[in-house]
């Protein structure tokens, strides 16, 4: 995966939107106004997705190239090492996964207007 690729997996989800609220060189992918996913626009060397704690740890032992989020909680978050092992549809996974737990804790009618974009 590269980072058009990223980036429109990214956009294809419901309700998403782009931002660089950390400077010109982070690209950070929202839903309702959370954060699910970010990257370095300038290496696209990893990206970071939220993930359930339990789950987090998991993926840490299973794979070397899933680390603790970088500068992020690391309780809640994973960098994702690109080109080093991880398969395009690992990281789409982990990607749906990251932006379904922040949907999950968005209010129910934000919710609910996500789910009318589905439709």
């Amino acid at each position: 995966m590269n980072i058009e690729e990223y980036r429109d997996f990214c956009l294809s989800l419901p309700g998403t939107t782009e931002e660089t609220p950390f400077g010109p060189d982070t690209l950070v992918f929202k839903v309702g106004g959370k954060i699910f996913a970010l990257t370095n626009l300038q290496t696209f060397a990893s990206f970071n997705v939220k993930c359930d704690p339990e789950h987090a740890v998991e993926l840490r032992e299973r794979y070397d190239f899933v680390l603790p989020g970088f500068h992020m909680n690391k309780r809640h978050w994973n960098t994702i090492l690109v080109g080093v092992g991880a398969t395009d549809a690992q990281m789409r996974l982990w990607l749906t996964e990251s932006y379904q737990l922040i949907v999950a804790s968005l209010p129910k009618a934000v919710r609910a207007e996500l789910a009318e974009a589905i439709k």
